[in-house]
């Protein structure tokens, strides 16, 4: 079976503070968009595991979320799972390619075994897997909390086209994390506002919501990223952010010409450059 694993944005994402596990509670309004990884998923009946992750450098083994969600769904039955993953989402670009890859494996296996489990049970299963995976299980537009892992589906972000642009480096997660916890005093997203906004179906309201708390933090990077949000927003966007823990950014557009137009015009600077749309939740198998 082939799945479609489609990336996320957080178009708002707030860090509260730290658990007595070691994790930090988020809240952070989320969002897939209409491109991402294509996975294919082979049931292999000796009940070995194999994956070709896309990239050399990414991990071919049980290291590598889609695989840990393989052996999950597939634990106690015999069966394995040979996983081929064509990658398009951008690596280490607070995209959620790998947790994306992930939920796409348990979308094929569930089908691929008839076993018929709702989106809420898979969504349960990825949630041992990776804090992002749940949401890349439900897709659409919802609010994430604790971990990543308590969703409440929100109204959904009114239709606009996203031009997404990585630039060329990738950013420490942890020492990001180390930073906000060091920081006594910072801002924080209106994400009330936002979640108001897209009950009214406000794509402006939206849009000048979106705000990382991790562009706060991120020292040398933060004049690169800031430059970015600076050219979309020069070329129309009517919000922009940085997603995840970055590196990549994004801007909402509501003029599709316009969007073209920055999209053509970042790709000459940016190799990781798309433009794509929102995607509403459910998403299934091709």
């Amino acid at each position: 079976m082939i799945v479609t694993a489609h990336a996320k944005l957080n178009l708002s994402l707030d860090v509260l503070g730290q658990t007595g596990d070691g994790y930090h509670q988020l809240r952070s309004v989320m969002q897939t968009v209409a491109f991402g990884d294509t996975v294919e998923v082979d049931l292999t009946e000796d009940g070995s595991f194999s994956i070709d992750p896309g990239q050399r450098y990414l991990p071919a083994d049980g290291r590598n979320l889609a695989v840990k969600a393989a052996k999950l769904f597939l634990e106690g039955t015999g069966l394995g799972a040979a996983i081929s993953v064509e990658k398009r989402t951008p690596v280490c670009a607070g995209m959620g390619g790998g947790s994306a890859d992930a939920a796409a494996v348990l979308r094929a296996l569930n089908d691929l075994t008839g076993r018929g489990l709702s989106l809420e049970q898979l969504a349960a299963l990825g949630a041992q897997v990776g804090s992002d995976v749940p949401f890349c299980v439900m897709e659409g537009t919802a609010l994430a909390e604790g971990r990543g892992e308590k969703l409440t589906a929100l109204s959904p972000l009114p239709d606009c086209a996203i031009v997404v642009c990585k630039p060329a480096f990738s950013i420490s997660t942890p020492e990001l994390f180390a930073k906000i916890d060091r920081r006594r005093s910072r801002l924080h997203p209106d994400t009330a506002g936002m979640l108001s906004a897209l009950e009214a179906g406000d794509l402006a309201g939206v849009a000048r919501r979106c705000y990382n708390v991790f562009e706060d933090v991120l020292g040398r990077r933060r004049g690169d990223v800031t430059a970015l949000r600076s050219a979309l927003a020069e070329r129309g966007a009517l919000g922009t952010a940085m997603t995840g823990s970055g590196s990549a950014v994004f801007g909402l557009f509501a003029s599709e010409s316009d969007a073209k137009d920055a999209w053509q015009a970042l790709s000459a600077q940016y190799e990781e450059c798309f433009l794509t749309r929102p995607l509403p939740g459910g998403g299934q198998p091709m």
